[in-house]
């Protein structure tokens, strides 16, 4: 589900997760919703992935919005690296 070099964005509750997936859908940006990994830990259950090619414009948006998610990881490998 999540690629080499995919950038998860994590966030702490589901009204924000939910309210950053409306936001980039209205702008048309390639993201998808998914289940937090395992290997990583989330009360809300749920993040936004992306490519790296995407980065720039999620993020400037959701900081622009208020939502800039608190925690970004990018798979390598079998792991996640925080950002």
């Amino acid at each position: 589900m999540v690629r080499e070099n995919d950038l998860v964005a994590i966030f702490h509750s589901i009204h924000r997760v939910m309210k950053a997936e409306k936001i980039l859908k209205t702008a048309g940006l390639t993201f998808l919703l998914i289940p937090v990994p395992r290997q990583l830990t989330s009360d809300c259950g749920l993040a936004i992935r992306y490519a790296p090619a995407d980065r720039e414009d999620i993020e400037a948006i959701l900081e622009r919005e208020g939502l800039l998610p608190p925690e970004i990881y990018r798979r390598v490998g079998r792991e996640f690296e925080r950002l």
